[in-house]
């Protein structure tokens, strides 16, 4: 990602009170990076999902993002995916938490996590599931334009399956409390949807055109004060996970 394309810069401000790290998932990404002592955490953002126990590394470009890092978080270097300041194979793990659609070259942010590490953990989304989402199916489609053009779950699994490398690709559900107000956080609490500070540390609703997300966002609130989108969406209301389409990538050297 280059300077001008980073939009933490800009979109940052509030994102380490709702985007909270959620421990069921905290427990998947710990899981996948198995013994590694040493991990990257690249597109580090405020620190959000580095494991304790480990020597943990972090790179992020964005000073709005740098500044919001807890006291204690794991030291950092500002800097970019596309060009890692460190010698091949200087972790045993890289990890890479729903950043790599931000990157001004996912190719080349991948390829750079493969070159310092024995070991990959990338946690990402699938655009055909998340695409049925009823937030995206029903009130923003435009979502779904838009994740259509970013490097997502089919990038991510390319540029990591190179030179035979195995790749594992395990489901992320998203619990009905989760804690890490990402696009898809809120699927069994609606209203929070209506909170602007909550919607601007969701970067697909916040780099969005704004009067479209109010538009949209209008009519959820008419729904929910009506009552029709729980009826249309009964179902959820009992369900303790749903799957997303957020997705664990893995992989490690041939």
């Amino acid at each position: 990602m280059t300077a001008n394309a980073n939009p933490y810069q800009t979109i940052g401000l509030g994102y380490s009170h709702h985007r909270r790290p959620d421990p069921r998932i905290a427990a998947l990404i710990d899981q996948a990076l198995g013994s590694a002592r040493t991990v990257i955490n690249v597109g580090a953002g405020t620190g959000s999902y580095e494991p304790r126990g480990r020597e943990v590394t972090a790179v992020e470009p964005s000073t709005v993002m740098i500044e919001q890092r807890a006291p204690g978080s794991a030291p950092v270097v500002q800097g970019y995916a596309e060009s890692l300041p460190f010698p091949d194979q200087s972790f045993d793990a890289a990890m890479a938490i729903l950043t790599v659609h931000h990157w001004s070259d996912a190719a080349a942010g991948l390829a750079e996590l493969r070159r310092v590490s024995a070991r990959q953990v990338v946690l990402t989304w699938d655009p055909a599931v998340s695409a049925r989402f009823w937030l995206v199916a029903e009130y923003l489609p435009e979502i779904a334009v838009a994740d259509a053009r970013l490097a997502a779950l089919d990038a991510v699994r390319t540029h990591l399956e190179r030179d035979g490398a195995p790749v594992a690709v395990v489901p992320v559900p998203v619990p009905a409390d989760c804690t890490d107000g990402f696009l898809g956080a809120y699927w069994r609490r609606p209203h929070r949807y209506l909170d602007p500070q909550v919607r601007a540390a969701i970067s697909a609703l916040a780099i969005l055109d704004q009067e479209q997300v109010e538009r949209a966002v209008r009519r959820l609130d008419a729904d929910l004060a009506t009552g029709r989108w729980h009826e249309r969406h009964r179902a959820l209301l009992d369900a303790d996970a749903l799957d997303l389409g957020y997705r664990l990538v893995m992989a490690a050297a041939h």
